[in-house]
């Protein structure tokens, strides 16, 4: 067993780096350098970019290091005399860091390497036994852009070579499914120069969006919501009065109209909130369900972009849900429902659920706080759903449920979330009439399912590598001749799909057959039909699919009955 964590080897094994790069390229400035989830990082300031053919190298005077089994010993100095200590190292991040601490500082020692440093650390280098540098990154200090870009190096530690290797592995497998290398392989989407961080979806990436559409609107419909759509731009007036315009204007998008300042949303909110505000509503309305798919924009750095995961423009598949503070947790339950059965719709078997409760800064009423978060709760427990429970980390408007969802890989995306907002309906003065005749405030739920379809197309491409459910992929069936002569009677088997309401294409290049399957597969076609001589003479088709490989010959007619039947969500 372990005297210490995996994050507290982590950390260690990056002050080992920080030391090589200082030995192999003196001058070198260091930033900071922790622990995060699949291992660590260190950001330096250094004469020239480091590159990856400069990892292997700094991984050989790492393993010296860890050679020389250096002790981590560690000391405090008061602040006058840390400042002389990094001032004498000539480390400017480490001089701005202690200026923002107001006690004594906490410093590392190893060999004739020191860092500023809260720790906790292993107590020798040598107790390292696996690690791997991993990549290298551009990273302004603290974030922000208006700062030097300084060069980030990643890497990872195990404690034993198994987990190492095993680790790599499945970087290699990531890799392979990233969406951004599928995208372009199937020709789903581009990201352009012309619009960084505004995707162009492709026709194929189009069917696939538009099928993910129609399944949302579908399933939605079934549970009660009713669709609206918002302008993408609203005059500035009511970002003020929604408190976006105080709290997010960093990240709006603006234009003057008519000498009046206009924002693009950023969220569907505040429209959602004045299509509420244009009736006079009923308790026996409600619940009252409202759906939006609205296309929102967001001012995201340019440094965190990230294929469609983070982007400057995406379709939030919003909804707001307006109760009585009585109907919340049967409401609750059944979103969570709704959840439930889209993301078994797409293989997605394994999640877990986060309540947040109330953050030191936020807004509302102690006794409402205390019914939305008990309504929550008790929702979960009901249902006989396990949770973590994350103190204080709810949005400043209300307690919220947050579905973590894993991938076959492992890998965790916060995906759909379930919000209580007590800001809003009192922004906007929201109301309706309740049993009693007298107006009344109402409860407003927040959720997103998918998060936004293109995160949801990203994850969703990762988890399945590309081989979608048979009902949502765009192209579902190739029809390959096997020579010229059997073209024609290919044309008529790709037209009686397409009459059947299939997704197919037809492969008609004068190229070998082994090329046309290796093409397909990599287009991720699921189903190949292949056609000769001996196809044409008896009125069938060779088959060829992803799931089983070589099918053999089968009746078109009732193989186009099956796949339509598949092709339904």
């Amino acid at each position: 067993m372990q005297e210490y964590d995996i994050s507290t080897l982590r950390h260690t094994v990056a002050h080992i780096m920080a030391q090589a790069v200082q030995r192999l390229y003196p001058g070198t400035k260091l930033a900071i350098g922790p622990s995060i989830e699949d291992g660590f990082y260190y950001d330096f300031e250094t004469a020239r970019p480091l590159t990856p053919e400069d990892l292997p190298l700094i991984e050989k005077e790492m393993k010296k290091i860890i050679k020389e089994n250096l002790p981590l010993e560690h000391f405090t100095l008061g602040r006058d005399e840390a400042f002389e200590l990094v001032d004498k190292q000539g480390e400017p991040y480490k001089r701005e860091l202690l200026e923002g601490l107001e006690e004594e500082a906490s410093f590392y020692k190893q060999g004739d390497f020191v860092d500023l440093c809260a720790g906790p650390h292993i107590e020798k280098t040598g107790r390292v036994k696996a690690f791997k540098l991993t990549s290298v990154a551009g990273a302004y200090w603290r974030g922000d852009e208006k700062n030097k870009m300084l060069t980030r190096i990643y890497g990872t530690a195990f404690f034993t070579k198994d987990e190492l290797a095993q680790h790599l592995e499945r970087i290699e497998e990531a890799k392979k499914r990233d969406h951004r290398k599928l995208g372009r392989e199937m020709k789903l989407f581009a990201i352009m120069e012309e619009g960084p961080g505004f995707p162009f979806f492709l026709p194929k990436g189009v069917v696939l969006r538009n099928r993910l559409i129609e399944y949302w609107r579908k399933v939605h419909k079934k549970y009660g919501y009713q669709e609206i759509s918002t302008p993408a731009m609203l005059i500035g007036d009511l970002w003020e009065r929604s408190g976006h315009a105080e709290n997010y204007r960093e990240n709006m998008y603006s234009s003057i109209i008519d000498e009046q300042e206009y924002f693009v949303k950023p969220m569907n909110c505040p429209g959602g909130m004045l299509v509420y505000e244009m009736d006079l509503h009923s308790y026996k309305e409600f619940p009252l369900r409202l759906a939006e798919l609205g296309n929102v924009h967001r001012h995201e750095k340019s440094g965190t972009m990230h294929g469609l995961t983070r982007v400057r423009a995406f379709t939030q598949d919003d909804a707001h849900i307006y109760m009585t503070i009585e109907q919340v947790k049967d409401e609750i339950k059944q979103i969570i429902r709704l959840y439930e059965e889209v993301y078994a719709a797409f293989d997605i078997a394994e999640y877990s659920f986060e309540l947040s409760t109330r953050p030191d800064n936020s807004i509302g009423s102690d006794e409402a706080w205390e019914k939305a978060t008990v309504a929550l709760r008790e929702a979960l427990e009901e249902m006989n759903i396990e949770y973590r429970l994350n103190e204080g980390d709810g949005a400043f408007y209300g307690p919220k449920i947050d579905f973590h969802i894993k991938d076959c890989m492992g890998r965790s995306f916060q995906c759909g979330t379930i919000q209580c907002d007590m800001n809003l309906p009192e922004r906007f003065d929201l109301s309706y009439v309740g049993a009693d005749g007298a107006k009344h405030r109402p409860v407003m739920v927040h959720r997103t399912c998918f998060g936004s379809i293109e995160r949801f197309i990203a994850i969703l491409t990762e988890h399945c590598a590309g081989w979608y459910p048979f009902w949502l992929t765009p192209v579902q069936v190739m029809v390959i001749p096997i020579a010229e002569r059997h073209q024609e009677a290919a044309q008529k088997v790709h037209a009686q799909l397409g009459a059947a309401g299939l997704r197919a294409e037809i492969d008609l290049r004068n190229e070998k057959m082994g090329y046309k399957i290796r093409e397909a597969q990599l287009q991720k076609i699921p189903v190949m039909l292949m056609l000769g001589d001996k196809e044409i003479e008896e009125n069938k088709v060779s088959v060829r699919t992803q799931q089983n490989g070589d099918e053999g010959q089968q009746d078109l007619a009732a193989l186009i009955e099956k796949l339509t039947a598949e092709s339904d969500f």
